[in-house]
């Protein structure tokens, strides 16, 4: 593996360290109402479990409340006991055609809960991605051991892998801080 190679694979893998991070966060729930709290809610579909996106359309009519249409009426029973499941906190209503969900207001210490659960997160988040900078450390340290590389070399690409480290910490803090803001809000 090249200088070049080991610089763009991290980068790569701390990018998707954060992605990933980024998508967990839009499943955690804050006041308001959003599709992403339950379109990764998987329901039974013919037998396989499905996420709801895929089985449904999600809209936000008001700022609490979430309304699901399936695409087939038939799994409406299927998809309200998903939800019931999924420890939401949020009763579906039915009208047999489309499911009507009540995001309740949270309370202030549910709140801080919540920034909680967001923190360890970001925390696991950012401990991949330390992870991720180990590995492509030992790489380079083998490049210069194979004399691949000379030890300027390898030091520079060290410092180059950390500010990338750098980087991406600060993209993690930035959803999080955002989040923790949306969550706080009342």
């Amino acid at each position: 593996m090249s200088y070049e190679e080991i610089l763009l694979e991290t980068e790569e893998k701390m990018e998707k360290a954060a992605t990933v991070f980024s998508d967990e966060l839009k499943g955690i729930r804050t006041g308001r109402a959003t599709p992403g709290l339950i379109e990764n809610i998987r329901a039974d579909y013919y037998g396989s479990p499905t996420p709801l996106k895929q089985m449904a359309s999600i809209s936000v009519p008001e700022p609490r409340m979430l309304v699901v249409k399936p695409f087939d009426v038939s799994v409406i029973k299927s998809i309200e006991k998903a939800i019931l499941k999924s420890d939401l906190g949020m009763t579906p209503n039915s009208d047999g055609k489309i499911l009507r969900l009540q995001v309740p207001a949270l309370s202030e210490e549910r709140r801080k809960q919540i920034v909680n659960q967001v923190k360890d997160l970001a925390e696991k988040a950012k401990i991949s991605i330390r992870n991720i900078r180990r590995d492509s450390n030992r790489q380079a340290d083998q490049l210069e051991k194979k004399s691949e590389i000379s030890e300027d070399d390898c030091k520079s690409l060290k410092d180059e892998i950390q500010e990338l480290t750098k980087k991406f910490e600060d993209k993690v803090n930035e959803y999080f801080d955002k989040k923790q803001k949306e969550i706080l809000e009342k």
